[in-house]
């Protein structure tokens, strides 16, 4: 449905922020002290250019860089570019070429995808497309504990010797130069997609590879996740006429059918929500709601999750962990598995497995942070970098017990599983800090490596650990000794909580679907609150249910998530950073404030 908002009430929301940026609650330097942020206020040219939309709404697309009533339309009508055709993708051309002769010689193909949900959807969503054009096609996904992660030779060995002529990697390869190597001896053709940065200009010697990251690639999106480039690979395969394999008419095939794949892979990896990843994710979100696809089913039900109301908040906290536990505490297959079967009692099955895994994870996550926490802080709790490894830890789980440190400490941290001979470590970081590229830096003391800005992994030699784990320390420490080192939220206008009504929600807000990483929810600054009421709720009362009142006396429920140490020191009016959401509990829908931040009122 096209957003148009000319005939919709323009509300009167109060914005008391100043035309400059204006950093509230700089007071303190303590690790639990966030930093506020107001953009500036919209400029008269943006706001009379946008005077179509309701006064909020002007304010959140200027906040975003979307200044012309065009450029505001199709942000929110997630309107796809005119400049999306896939072969403009170095190495596209070839791999389409080399794809379509396996196919016309009934060669084995074989996709080989990473553990993560974005490595398995990529991987379902490439064998379904083939499967359809009648490609003789598997899927492999490689066992992390015991052939880590990418590609690795003894895979490629067992794979040549099945009789597969054809390996299609997605969402690994790009920092696999040696092992794309090894293909070309035992004669394997390889087509490299990925989504990591790559190694410079070292790109592995493969028949093709695609990654809009590369240097010179001239594809206009460089955020797509695996699943994304994927899905672009199967829009090429698509696009060629006549289809002399496929079997039925090319409309009997929708590639809207996969598209439930890719917002499952994109959310989940949290590539950013904007450009093509936005358009794609609300597309897949649509196709998930209306979803034929059996694996789905099961894991919404193991979830109690309505996938009619599904979002992408779901993904990331509901459908993701349970998809990601497969590959963290055993093997992916089962992931691949359940979204790929039409066997309903198989689907069942398998969702109940990784609903098990998940909750199996869990319980490890939460001891092994505890652990890495000590290891960390005993080493050095002043480091600009957190380290913590240990025999013990399980490598499948390091990533998001790294992750937990990052959140608590505002640090880039590492937690490794220490093998006999080589270290696996995960890494995850703060905006302040590229990890992939000080990791670039100590290159010569790794066996393996690659990620993204913010999160990474690499194997290391355990005679070159501690030299690595210094020179990242010095690093970190040179990058950012001059930083403020202090998390930041940011708020769309202070506003009077007067305004934050239900229309509001459904006049404004929603159609800024779907958020997360890189589109973040609108949010607000609210002074002088009072507060009604207050309780804590959850395990070991950790999170915050508050009732909030107006200058009208309306009152408003407000939750605090991990704000529950809050509650014995609450002053009577606080000041409020919050999210406006739905909330639906029992079948009954309301509305609420999800409160990000709390402040004394000032």
């Amino acid at each position: 449905m096209n957003f148009d908002l000319q005939s919709q009430s323009k509300g009167r929301l109060i914005y008391k922020a100043s035309g400059i940026l204006t950093l509230l609650n700089m007071t303190s330097n303590t690790p639990n002290t966030k930093r506020w942020i107001i953009p500036p206020r919209i400029t008269p040219e943006a706001d009379s250019e946008l005077s179509k939309f309701p006064p909020v709404l002007r304010q959140i697309l200027f906040n975003r860089g979307y200044a012309t009533d065009a450029d505001a339309r199709a942000y929110l009508n997630a309107k796809p570019s005119a400049n999306t055709d896939p072969y403009q993708m170095t190495g596209m051309s070839a791999a389409v070429e080399r794809i379509q002769c396996a196919i016309k010689n009934n060669e084995p193909i074989a996709v080989y995808g990473d553990y993560d949900v974005d490595g398995v959807t990529a991987t379902a969503l490439l064998v379904e497309a083939l499967k359809y054009l009648n490609a003789d096609v598997r899927g492999y996904i490689p066992n992390r504990f015991e052939e880590g992660y990418g590609l690795n030779n003894n895979a490629l060995d067992e794979l040549q010797a099945d009789g597969v002529k054809l390996v299609i990697t997605v969402d690994c390869g790009i920092r696999s130069p040696g092992e794309a190597h090894h293909a070309r001896t035992i004669g394997l053709d390889l087509i490299i997609s990925d989504h990591h940065h790559p190694d410079g200009e070292n790109l592995p010697p493969a028949l093709a590879v695609i990654n809009p990251k590369q240097h010179r690639d001239v594809y206009p999106d460089k955020d797509l996740a695996g699943v994304g480039i994927a899905y672009k690979i199967a829009e090429a395969l698509f696009s060629l006429q006549p289809f002399d394999n496929a079997q039925d008419k090319p409309s009997a095939f929708s590639l809207d059918s996969l598209l439930d794949l890719v917002a499952l892979g994109t959310v989940a990896d949290l590539a950013p929500l904007v450009g093509e990843n936005r358009v794609l994710v609300r597309r897949g979100l649509k196709q998930m709601r209306q979803t034929t696809r059996q694996g789905l089913f099961s894991l919404a039900a193991v979830s109690e999750l309505a996938l009619a109301k599904v979002n992408a908040g779901h993904i990331g906290f509901m459908l993701g962990p349970r998809l990601n536990a497969a590959g963290r505490l055993k093997e992916a297959l089962a992931a691949f598995e359940l979204l790929t079967t039409t066997n309903v009692s198989k689907a069942g099955e398998l969702a109940q497995l990784l609903d098990m895994q998940n909750r199996e994870r869990q319980r490890i996550t939460r001891d092994m942070q505890k652990k890495a926490e000590e290891i960390a802080m005993s080493d050095d709790p002043h480091a600009y970098l957190l380290f913590a490894a240990h025999e013990d830890f399980n490598s499948g789980v390091v990533g998001l017990a790294a992750s937990r440190l990052t959140d608590t400490y505002y640090r880039p941290a590492i937690v490794a599983s220490k093998g006999v001979d080589e270290t696996r470590g995960s890494c995850r970081s703060i905006p302040e800090f590229h990890i992939t590229d000080a990791l670039d830096q100590c290159a010569d003391l790794l066996v393996r490596h690659g990620g993204h800005a913010a999160a990474a992994g690499f194997t290391v030699k355990n005679e070159n650990l501690s030299a690595l784990v210094e020179r990242l320390k010095a690093i970190a420490k040179e990058k950012l000794s001059h930083e403020d080192l202090r998390p930041t939220v940011t708020a769309d206008a202070e506003v009077s909580l007067v305004d934050i009504r239900p229309d509001l929600y459904e006049k404004c807000l929603r159609f800024l679907e779907p958020t997360g990483y890189g589109n973040r929810e609108a949010s607000f600054v609210a002074r002088g609150v009072k507060v009604k009421s207050s309780r804590t709720v959850g395990a070991d009362a950790k999170h915050l249910k508050l009732a909030l009142e107006d200058e009208n006396k309306f009152s408003h429920d407000a939750i605090g998530f991990k704000l529950g140490h809050w509650h014995n020191n609450l002053p009577p009016r606080v000041d409020i950073l919050f999210t406006y959401e739905t909330n639906e509990y029992n079948g009954r829908m309301s509305y609420q404030l999800n409160l990000k931040d709390i402040r004394a009122a000032t």
